[in-house]
């Protein structure tokens, strides 16, 4: 399937989502619906272990919501396009498959906020990130008062929110709100060398351990554990559990099937 605001490509089982709206990649309604689309059919595809989503260009990754779409939106239509927008960033959240955001510039707003969804985040030394919509008298609206508190804590992420302000890479890994920073012309290389690891383990266990995080880390930790306990019990129940026995015992490296 072609797209007009993003471009797709797989290779040896990881897909690359890159962001096509150059030269700063502004989200606006019609690349949600296109991210959303391509999500899913990604979801659906046995043969794809990882997805990584970056941004075209030197500049940004993503430098936040298409203001020129957005303010002359009424109430009404704004609504429409939160829910769109929530609907793609829930469907990335929720992928069976391990997600890795490619930081490459520029994560303003939206951009930050549809990096939050990824479930890594490595990014560039070129990389700035900031949640500026408290200076155009608004809030975020794509998960950053929810998601990022979960990620970085409370007070960190308040003193983004409140602010407004940029912080570079350095300071993104510091807090946590990034995992990894590395040389900006390495950037891809390295997505792509976590993205194969994660390719190599069994996929019905990665989906399983993400449903675990994702859904425990809302619960109390009574029902957390529990669920954990469940979940430990389904992944053990699998084809894949008896080759990963097999394969640590005959000291040889497994072959998972997904199953």
């Amino acid at each position: 399937m072609s797209f007009e605001t993003i471009l797709l490509g797989i290779e040896d089982g990881i897909a690359t989502i890159t962001l096509n709206r150059p030269p700063v990649n502004p989200l606006n309604s019609k690349l949600f619906r296109e991210l959303s689309q391509a999500v899913g059919d990604l979801d659906a595809d046995s043969s794809v272990r990882a997805v990584i989503i970056t941004g075209s260009g030197e500049k940004a990754f993503a430098a936040g919501a298409d203001i020129s779409e957005m303010k002359n939106l009424t109430s009404v239509e704004m609504y429409r396009f939160c829910q769109v927008s929530l609907h793609t960033s829930n469907q990335i959240e929720n992928m069976k498959k391990p997600t890795i955001a490619a930081i490459n510039g520029l994560a303003l707003g939206g951009g930050c906020e549809l990096a939050l969804t990824c479930d890594l985040r490595l990014a560039s030394d070129k990389a700035k990130f900031g949640l500026p919509e408290i200076t155009l008298g608004i809030i975020p609206g794509g998960g950053g008062t929810q998601r990022l508190p979960r990620l970085i804590g409370v007070s960190r992420a308040k003193e983004l929110l409140f602010l407004g302000e940029m912080i570079d890479a350095v300071r993104a890994e510091q807090i946590g709100l990034v995992n990894r920073v590395v040389p900006y012309a390495e950037l891809m290389q390295e997505a792509k060398k976590l993205a194969r690891k994660l390719a190599a383990w069994s996929g019905h266990a990665l989906g399983v351990l993400k449903g675990s995080v994702n859904k425990g880390i809302n619960m109390n930790l009574h029902d957390a554990l529990d669920f954990e306990m469940k979940n430990f019990i389904l992944a053990f129940s699998s084809e894949d559990r008896r080759e990963g026995f097999d394969a640590f015992m005959e000291k040889r490296k497994p072959k998972f099937n997904d199953r």
